[in-house]
């Protein structure tokens, strides 16, 4: 009840506090609900002895705000994280189906009907069909359904691939992956909705800024006695107490992981550099700024770091006089690291960056020897990995009885090979593509539609950063698909002059 309290207390000041930007981007009556409903299913999940409990009553508030709500996905961006992304078995007559967490709730509460309805008014959408990205994920998609991963279990025990557990993995992507694509990039069919969609983001991601702040100098993770209730076997909240050094407790807030977290706050720090401008004053846009990196250094997840600053070097450089903007930002980096390097925390956090070295040498070692196995798995196998890899890697088990790889592009190649990775690097280039070619298209009449695309264009240039210093776990992978949806929705918009113009040439036959 006290990691309760410490949570609505923080929400609840956060919600107040951001409502005036808030509804510079969204209607009243959808803040108040997404606040209210937020608010409702935390208290719920604290006083749920188990995830069922949970399920029970967020179910119907799910399906009623998916409802109500005028820009559904907005809702599911601020409801992702409301819980942490802990799995509970699913079992029909003694045969475990899939596990069912937070996320799957919202795919079948929001996203399946957000998708249906965008589906069956497909017919009057006239705008670009952004086909090669569908396709990008259509293939990739069926390369990880028809290759079979055994999971890593102790003692070398390989589980069979069956029929049955084929059509779970087609069910599951469906699930977790297209369903969340097609949802977005069909629905957010206007400027307005995806405006709203990064300022739920920014907002909910204001709170876990918050929450990882106060962990980190409390020294008490909030949400973790939740997660172990709901689910005692998960390594991942009994080893969920990380720290770097000896004292830097790295908070997580939510979001299932301390690397998970930065990067959630990366992505809401790219968002922020485009929402910002709307802000009331500039010790607004400052203050919002500084909350989301004293969220990601509470988490101390050094790729996010990077990832945000290069997001901030994308975005400044895609805007129209790119070159000046783009010195300007390297030289704000530059001052900001100079002041930063003269105190103690400063100094801490610049010396524990990768490519300053001096802090936990035996990390960057393992990544090395990691990065080595991999490469010569993958020339073993190199159409379409090595499914039984892992079987091949076992001196690189850490002291947490794990494999870790850390390079989502490296992770695709070894067990889905060349071709999966192919595919995997056409999905990010073809969306990025087609909002900038959508961008580039009215950056000289309509400049705030432009900026939106070049933002998007920026956060994916950092994302693609990212996930080379981490796997695709939890909120990882939901926002990297998001991210991808979202350029392809913008890309999917019509152009108003070009359709006026149109609109004027048939009026004049």
């Amino acid at each position: 009840m006290k990691a309760l309290i410490a949570i609505l207390g923080i929400a609840g000041a956060t919600f107040w506090l951001a409502k005036p930007i808030a509804l510079r981007f969204m209607a009243d009556a959808d803040f108040r609900r997404r606040r209210n409903v937020w608010l409702a299913l935390t208290i719920i999940a604290f006083i749920s002895p188990n995830i069922w409990m949970f399920a029970f009553f967020a179910v119907p508030l799910y399906i009623w705000t998916g409802r109500k709500d005028t820009n559904p996905i907005a809702a599911y961006l601020i409801l992702m994280h409301v819980v942490p992304p802990v799995q509970a078995d699913l079992t029909l007559f003694s045969t475990d189906l899939f596990g069912l967490d937070n996320y799957r709730l919202l795919s079948f509460c929001i996203l399946i009907p957000v998708a249906l309805g965008a589906r069956r008014s497909a017919g009057a959408d006239g705008g670009p069909r952004s086909r090669m990205t569908d396709f990008f994920l259509v293939a990739y998609g069926l390369v990880q359904i028809a290759l079979f991963v055994p999971p890593d279990l102790p003692g070398h025990v390989i589980l069979q691939d069956s029929p049955t557990n084929l059509l779970r993995r087609g069910f599951l992507f469906v699930i977790d992956v297209f369903v969340l694509y097609y949802a977005i990039s069909r629905s957010c069919n206007d400027q307005r909705k995806i405006t709203d969609a990064l300022a739920s983001f920014c907002l909910v991601s204001g709170i876990m800024a918050f929450v990882a702040t106060f962990e980190h100098f409390k020294r008490w993770l909030l949400y973790t006695e939740l997660a172990n209730r709901w689910n005692p076997a998960d390594v991942n909240y009994i080893f969920a107490w990380l720290f770097r050094g000896d004292s830097w407790l790295r908070a997580q807030a939510s979001s299932g992981h301390a690397l998970s977290l930065g990067f959630l706050l990366a992505i809401a720090f790219g968002f922020w550099l485009y929402l910002q401008s709307r802000a009331a004053t500039r010790r607004t846009r400052l203050l919002v700024g500084i909350l989301f990196w004293l969220g990601m250094f509470a988490a101390f997840s050094r790729g996010p770091w990077i990832g945000a600053v290069l997001t901030y070097f994308g975005y400044s450089a895609l805007k129209p006089r790119g070159i000046t903007r783009l010195f300007k930002a390297v030289l704000t980096i530059v001052i900001i690291l100079g002041l930063a390097s003269l105190s103690p925390l400063g100094a801490k956090l610049i010396h524990s960056l990768p490519f300053a070295g001096g802090q936990e040498s035996e990390n960057f070692i393992y990544r090395q020897r990691l990065a080595e196995r991999s490469i010569e798995l993958i020339e073993e196998h190199p159409l379409f990995g090595d499914q039984l890899a892992m079987q091949k890697m076992e001196d690189l088990r850490q002291g947490l009885g794990i494999i870790d790889i850390v390079n989502t592009y490296v992770g695709v190649a070894l067990f889905n090979g060349l071709v999966g990775l192919g595919l995997f690097l056409g999905l990010i280039w073809s969306a990025a593509m087609s909002a900038f070619r959508a961008a580039k298209a009215v950056v000289h009449t309509d400049l705030e539609r432009a900026l939106l695309g070049f933002n998007l264009l920026a956060c994916l240039f950092g994302v693609s950063f990212m996930i080379a210093d981490c796997s695709l776990m939890y909120g990882v992978e939901k926002m990297l698909f998001v991210l991808i949806a979202l350029a392809v929705a913008y890309s999917r918009q019509r152009n108003p002059m070009k359709s006026a113009h149109l609109q004027g040439k048939t009026i004049k036959r």
